[in-house]
């Protein structure tokens, strides 16, 4: 019988807000075909010409808003979900960051050096995309094949409409929308357009009509805004969010390419010209709270409504290590072990 290992990822963070080390992450980051795609050469010269030059600063200055002093955001509540989670199952945990650290290849050679014979892999990402699932899956087999390649490997598919989750999801927002609300926008982070047809195997489905995520296809397997739109329906039935006061919207959108719309800063200045004064905004495509939602949802975000005639603004927390999220994360481990 092998010795299984849970092996949770998460986005990862940079070492330090420093201007270095944000650099030195976001190179890591972009360097990512899944991320931003294109070729070599074309990825190359708008990371070195365009981000690097300017990006870091601005970032590190966003980051050194919300770093605490034990650490990032994200990464801090991603050991404490991975020492909780521990507490719950009788397998081993680790965990890893897609970029910086701790690395996919250093805690891949530490569980190969333990003498492990397979990982059951869970993604900390409810939606696939090809710049955030996909991209891990592929770099945990990669790193498989060149330091472990007789290992086996169990990957947790994307639980975007879990019931679990969305319960889950449905408890962490009990609190803020007990109080009285106008409206409850779900922001999740956004992608360029062209990502939605990259990852549509079919080519003919994928934003080719209005309601192409509300028509049955095989290529919503894929297809991160048909499984953000599930996340949302599921989690408004779920706690009986009345329609007409809920809306989506897209957030963290970069360069100038067409990203999924509508966007979430632009979303935010205009609801109050809508009628709407307390705002609650939730983002499901995050299971940690960081950089994208406590520092451009919770502040820049609250500034833009408030100064657009917004009255009353909450960020709903994100899962992080609530008893329902670890709970949810050890019925996945017990399906993968089956």
């Amino acid at each position: 019988m092998s010795r299984p290992i849970v092996l949770l990822v998460n986005l990862g963070s940079p070492d330090s807000p420093s201007v270095p080390d944000v650099r030195r992450y976001l190179r890591e980051f972009l360097s990512d075909a899944r991320v931003l795609d294109g070729s070599w050469l074309v990825r190359q010269f708008v990371l070195n010409v365009f981000i690097l030059p300017s990006r870091p600063k601005q970032s590190a200055h966003a980051y050194q808003s919300i770093w605490t002093a034990e650490g990032s955001p994200l990464v801090v509540i991603s050991k404490k979900v991975q020492a909780l989670l521990q507490k719950k199952t009788d397998l081993p945990v680790e965990l890893a960051m897609r970029y910086g650290n701790p690395s996919i290849p250093d805690v891949v050679a530490r569980i190969a050096a333990r003498g492990f014979e397979e990982i059951l892999l869970v993604p900390l990402y409810p939606h696939y995309a090809m710049s955030s699932y996909e991209t891990v899956v592929e770099r945990v087999r990669e790193v498989l094949k060149q330091k472990a390649p007789a290992m086996a490997l169990k990957v947790l598919p994307p639980f975007f409409d879990d019931s679990a989750y969305v319960q889950a999801l449905v408890a962490s927002a009990s609190d803020a929308l007990r109080e009285p609300y106008d409206h409850l926008l779900f922001s999740f982070h956004g992608l360029p357009e062209r990502h939605m047809k990259l990852a549509d195997p079919s080519g003919t489905h994928c934003l080719m009509s209005a309601d192409c995520c509300a028509t049955p296809h095989p290529a919503h397997a894929t297809c991160y805004r048909a499984q953000c739109f599930a996340t949302m329906r599921s989690f408004v039935q779920t706690a009986k969010i009345p329609k007409g006061k809920f809306s989506i919207s897209f957030q963290s959108r970069l360069g100038r390419d067409p990203w999924l719309k509508p966007y979430t800063d632009l979303e935010l200045a205009a609801l109050p010209s809508r009628g709407i004064r307390r705002l609650r905004v939730i983002c499901p495509a995050f299971v940690s709270d960081c950089l994208e939602t406590l520092e451009e949802i919770g502040m820049r975000g609250r500034e833009t409504f408030l100064a657009s005639g917004g009255e009353n603004y909450a960020l709903i927390p994100c899962l992080n290590e609530r008893p329902e999220w670890i709970e949810t994360l050890n019925g996945f481990v017990e399906r993968l072990k089956k």
